[in-house]
Protein backbone atom coordinates (compact mmCIF):
# COMPACT_ATOMS: atom_id res chain seq x y z
CA UNK A 1 0.00 0.00 0.00
CA UNK A 2 2.98 2.11 0.91
CA UNK A 3 4.54 1.81 -2.11
CA UNK A 4 1.92 2.10 -4.32
CA UNK A 5 0.84 5.76 -2.47
CA UNK A 6 4.54 7.04 -2.77
CA UNK A 7 4.57 5.31 -6.84
CA UNK A 8 1.23 7.41 -7.25
CA UNK A 9 2.90 10.82 -5.40
CA UNK A 10 5.98 10.17 -8.40
CA UNK A 11 4.10 10.00 -10.95
CA UNK A 12 2.17 13.40 -9.89
CA UNK A 13 5.17 15.10 -9.08
CA UNK A 14 6.83 13.87 -12.93
CA UNK A 15 3.55 15.09 -14.29
CA UNK A 16 3.75 18.33 -12.85
CA UNK A 17 7.21 18.55 -13.79
CA UNK A 18 6.19 17.85 -17.33
CA UNK A 19 3.45 20.80 -17.36
CA UNK A 20 6.53 23.02 -16.28
CA UNK A 21 8.87 22.19 -18.67
CA UNK A 22 9.92 25.15 -20.85
CA UNK A 23 8.36 27.70 -18.19
CA UNK A 24 9.04 31.75 -17.43
CA UNK A 25 9.59 31.26 -13.75
CA UNK A 26 9.86 34.53 -10.92
CA UNK A 27 11.10 33.99 -7.30
CA UNK A 28 10.73 36.29 -4.53
CA UNK A 29 7.20 38.41 -3.61
CA UNK A 30 7.98 41.60 -5.93
CA UNK A 31 9.41 39.88 -8.83
CA UNK A 32 5.81 37.59 -8.70
CA UNK A 33 3.66 40.16 -8.15
CA UNK A 34 5.04 42.20 -11.58
CA UNK A 35 5.02 38.71 -13.52
CA UNK A 36 1.20 38.02 -11.95
CA UNK A 37 -0.17 41.44 -13.09
CA UNK A 38 1.76 41.87 -16.69
CA UNK A 39 -0.37 38.37 -16.91
CA UNK A 40 -3.29 39.72 -15.65
CA UNK A 41 -2.96 42.49 -17.99
CA UNK A 42 -2.51 40.65 -20.76
CA UNK A 43 -5.15 38.20 -20.33
CA UNK A 44 -7.98 41.53 -19.95
CA UNK A 45 -8.17 40.79 -15.85
CA UNK A 46 -8.14 43.47 -13.09
CA UNK A 47 -5.01 43.36 -10.84
CA UNK A 48 -7.29 42.67 -7.52
CA UNK A 49 -8.49 39.43 -8.49
CA UNK A 50 -5.94 37.30 -7.57
CA UNK A 51 -4.55 39.42 -4.09
CA UNK A 52 -1.83 36.90 -3.09
CA UNK A 53 0.89 37.28 -0.29
CA UNK A 54 3.65 36.32 0.65
CA UNK A 55 4.79 35.16 -3.11
CA UNK A 56 7.69 32.80 -3.35
CA UNK A 57 7.47 31.82 -6.84
CA UNK A 58 4.76 31.68 -9.78
CA UNK A 59 5.90 30.75 -13.17
CA UNK A 60 4.14 30.38 -17.05
CA UNK A 61 4.52 27.92 -19.68
CA UNK A 62 3.30 30.27 -22.53
CA UNK A 63 3.20 27.45 -24.86
CA UNK A 64 0.28 25.49 -23.30
CA UNK A 65 -1.10 29.00 -21.12
CA UNK A 66 -0.21 27.03 -17.72
CA UNK A 67 0.59 29.44 -15.26
CA UNK A 68 1.18 28.81 -11.07
CA UNK A 69 1.77 31.26 -7.98
CA UNK A 70 2.93 29.60 -5.06
CA UNK A 71 2.87 31.73 -1.48
CA UNK A 72 4.70 30.84 1.84
CA UNK A 73 1.18 29.60 3.36
CA UNK A 74 -2.62 29.95 2.27
CA UNK A 75 -4.12 32.94 2.31
CA UNK A 76 -7.72 34.75 2.35
CA UNK A 77 -9.67 37.86 0.98
CA UNK A 78 -12.21 39.09 1.18
CA UNK A 79 -13.91 41.09 -1.59
CA UNK A 80 -16.20 43.44 -0.24
CA UNK A 81 -18.25 44.93 -3.70
CA UNK A 82 -18.77 40.93 -4.79
CA UNK A 83 -19.37 40.61 -1.25
CA UNK A 84 -17.81 37.12 -1.33
CA UNK A 85 -14.76 35.76 1.24
CA UNK A 86 -11.59 33.93 -1.04
CA UNK A 87 -9.26 31.48 -0.16
CA UNK A 88 -6.46 30.99 -1.89
CA UNK A 89 -3.90 27.47 -1.47
CA UNK A 90 -0.02 27.63 -0.89
CA UNK A 91 -0.52 27.44 -5.01
CA UNK A 92 -2.74 28.11 -7.27
CA UNK A 93 -2.50 27.10 -10.91
CA UNK A 94 -4.72 27.80 -13.88
CA UNK A 95 -4.87 27.92 -17.82
CA UNK A 96 -4.78 30.95 -19.16
CA UNK A 97 -6.11 32.48 -22.25
CA UNK A 98 -7.26 36.57 -23.09
CA UNK A 99 -10.61 36.65 -21.19
CA UNK A 100 -10.20 32.76 -19.29
CA UNK A 101 -8.58 31.30 -16.62
CA UNK A 102 -9.69 27.51 -16.97
CA UNK A 103 -8.62 24.07 -14.80
CA UNK A 104 -8.36 26.43 -11.95
CA UNK A 105 -6.56 24.87 -8.69
CA UNK A 106 -5.87 26.24 -4.80
CA UNK A 107 -9.20 29.06 -5.28
CA UNK A 108 -11.97 28.32 -3.37
CA UNK A 109 -14.94 30.40 -2.65
CA UNK A 110 -17.53 31.29 -0.52
CA UNK A 111 -20.28 33.65 -1.31
CA UNK A 112 -22.73 35.32 0.91
CA UNK A 113 -25.48 33.62 -0.16
CA UNK A 114 -24.01 30.28 0.27
CA UNK A 115 -23.58 27.99 2.83
CA UNK A 116 -20.80 25.93 1.55
CA UNK A 117 -17.57 26.64 0.16
CA UNK A 118 -16.93 26.29 -4.01
CA UNK A 119 -13.94 25.43 -5.73
CA UNK A 120 -13.74 27.87 -8.31
CA UNK A 121 -12.59 26.33 -11.61
CA UNK A 122 -12.89 28.64 -14.18
CA UNK A 123 -13.54 32.47 -14.50
CA UNK A 124 -13.98 34.31 -17.73
CA UNK A 125 -14.70 37.77 -18.99
CA UNK A 126 -18.02 38.61 -20.54
CA UNK A 127 -20.25 41.38 -22.49
CA UNK A 128 -22.89 42.48 -20.60
CA UNK A 129 -25.21 45.32 -21.60
CA UNK A 130 -24.39 47.13 -18.75
CA UNK A 131 -20.39 46.78 -19.22
CA UNK A 132 -17.87 43.81 -18.75
CA UNK A 133 -18.91 41.16 -16.23
CA UNK A 134 -16.44 38.42 -14.71
CA UNK A 135 -18.33 35.19 -14.50
CA UNK A 136 -16.60 32.39 -11.78
CA UNK A 137 -17.82 28.54 -12.47
CA UNK A 138 -17.24 26.18 -10.10
CA UNK A 139 -16.50 22.29 -9.82
CA UNK A 140 -20.10 21.76 -9.23
CA UNK A 141 -20.68 24.25 -12.47
CA UNK A 142 -22.76 26.57 -9.71
CA UNK A 143 -21.71 30.20 -10.91
CA UNK A 144 -21.78 34.15 -10.39
CA UNK A 145 -21.47 37.08 -12.03
CA UNK A 146 -19.91 40.22 -11.45
CA UNK A 147 -19.08 43.37 -12.17
CA UNK A 148 -15.63 43.55 -13.00
CA UNK A 149 -14.86 46.57 -11.00
CA UNK A 150 -15.32 44.69 -7.83
CA UNK A 151 -11.97 43.13 -8.43
CA UNK A 152 -10.00 46.46 -9.78
CA UNK A 153 -7.59 47.76 -7.40
CA UNK A 154 -8.08 51.90 -6.36
CA UNK A 155 -5.60 52.17 -9.03
CA UNK A 156 -7.72 50.92 -11.68
CA UNK A 157 -10.73 52.43 -10.38
CA UNK A 158 -9.76 55.52 -10.47
CA UNK A 159 -8.67 54.82 -14.02
CA UNK A 160 -11.62 53.70 -14.67
CA UNK A 161 -13.40 56.15 -14.00
CA UNK A 162 -11.79 58.72 -15.15
CA UNK A 163 -12.20 57.08 -18.65
CA UNK A 164 -16.05 56.38 -18.06
CA UNK A 165 -16.55 59.93 -17.06
CA UNK A 166 -15.76 60.92 -20.43
CA UNK A 167 -11.94 61.88 -20.23
CA UNK A 168 -11.11 59.00 -23.07
CA UNK A 169 -13.80 57.68 -25.18
CA UNK A 170 -11.77 54.77 -26.01
CA UNK A 171 -14.18 52.68 -23.61
CA UNK A 172 -16.97 50.18 -24.23
CA UNK A 173 -19.91 50.82 -21.78
CA UNK A 174 -18.84 49.18 -18.35
CA UNK A 175 -20.52 50.22 -15.12
CA UNK A 176 -17.98 52.10 -12.04
CA UNK A 177 -18.88 49.33 -9.24
CA UNK A 178 -20.48 51.29 -7.20
CA UNK A 179 -23.71 49.38 -7.02
CA UNK A 180 -22.18 46.25 -7.56
CA UNK A 181 -24.92 44.49 -5.71
CA UNK A 182 -27.24 44.38 -7.94
CA UNK A 183 -25.03 43.23 -10.64
CA UNK A 184 -24.36 40.24 -8.83
CA UNK A 185 -26.35 37.32 -10.46
CA UNK A 186 -26.08 33.03 -9.46
CA UNK A 187 -26.27 30.68 -12.55
CA UNK A 188 -29.99 29.67 -11.58
CA UNK A 189 -30.85 33.35 -11.63
CA UNK A 190 -29.49 33.99 -14.89
CA UNK A 191 -31.49 31.38 -15.96
CA UNK A 192 -34.65 32.99 -14.46
CA UNK A 193 -34.06 35.87 -16.39
CA UNK A 194 -33.92 34.72 -19.64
Amino acid sequence: MATAIADAAATMAAASDDERAGAEIAYGCEECLKHIFAILEEMGFPKGILPLKDLVECGRVRATGFVWMKQKKPSEHYFERAKTLVSYGEEVTAYVEVGKMRKMTGVKSKPVFFWFPLTVAEMSIVDDPNGKEIYFKSSLGVGKECSITAFMTEEERIKFKEIKDGKNDDVDNDRDGDNVDDKVKTTEEKSLDD
